[in-house]
């Protein structure tokens, strides 16, 4: 085979594997973006070695297969400093970009030990000393307690008040088909827990994947870009039922968002005040 053909064969591949990355997406949350973006950046690299490790291989095998008395590797001291720097600049390059992706909050950030009575005191919804990222004094956040039971989630709103009672909150559940309602473009805070077992918050095409334990809260943020519903799994198995615990996240505009959560103090309201009556 001539130089021109390996040429040709080393333009094809690499035509080939051009055609082979898609355009990105656009991406649905923050963390979906930081960890798509890290992925694209290995892969890219992982391509380029790729090409030069074949393309060595392949000259190597056409260059030498007829080679009747080949001769013996001789040490060459400067190629083997060569590939050393090159491999150790391809690690510290690994290093960085995951390091620039796993240091962001939302993604790797951890504050101190998770206090063990903190779900004992959920009812004043502090969160204190919960391990995840820090949440910001002048952060415009929303906060939601997301309780994993045996084989459903539970979504609490704590920060919203019903009839200026602070110690209401909104509450869905996957268990009577309620969805998990977030706003776009605002900083979501999930605080994460279990009232029974272990299980684990996964809601994959959001980038968002936290475990909840019993008596603590393990915390993870996002900002949704894109509307739309997704699929919230629990990714610990935890039993007969793990399979069928299942939910959804709806993604909505804030004025949406605003809409759906005067519809739920209304009818908290109306319960609360049933309740009241009946008594």
């Amino acid at each position: 085979m001539t130089r021109k053909r390996l040429a040709a064969l080393a333009a094809a591949t690499l035509a080939l594997l051009a055609l082979a990355v898609e355009p990105v997406a656009a991406q649905a949350s923050l963390n979906d973006e930081l960890i798509t973006g890290l992925n694209l950046e290995l892969l890219y690299v992982a391509i380029v070695i790729t090409v030069i490790v074949e393309a060595v291989l392949i000259y190597t095998v056409v260059r030498y297969k007829d080679a009747e008395e080949p001769k013996p590797t001789q040490e060459n001291r400067r190629l083997e400093i060569t590939w050393t720097v090159t491999t150790a600049v391809i690690l510290l390059f690994v290093g960085v970009a995951a390091y620039q992706v796993l240091g962001v909050q939302a993604i790797g950030g951890v504050t101190a030990a998770s206090n063990p009575n903190a779900v004992d005191a959920a009812t004043t919804y502090e969160f204190s000393g919960a391990v995840g990222p820090e949440q910001s004094e002048a952060d415009d956040v929303l906060e939601v307690e997301v309780v994993a039971q045996k084989y459903y989630w539970t979504y609490n709103y704590p920060e919203q008040t019903v009839n200026g009672n602070e110690s209401r909150y909104v509450s869905t559940s996957s268990l009577n088909g309620e969805p998990l309602v977030i706003p776009t473009n605002r900083t979501v805070y999930f605080h994460v827990t279990s009232v029974d077992w272990l299980h684990a918050f996964h809601v994959p095409d959001l980038g968002l994947k936290q475990d909840a334990f019993p008596e603590r809260y393990n915390t993870i943020s996002t900002v949704a870009y894109e509307e739309g519903t997704y699929q919230l799994y629990c990714a610990e198995y935890c039993g007969v039922g793990h399979s069928a615990m299942l939910g959804e996240v709806q993604v909505v505009s804030p004025e949406e968002y605003e809409r759906w959560l005067a519809d739920q103090r209304a009818s908290m309201t109306e319960s609360t005040n049933s309740t009241n009556a009946s008594a």
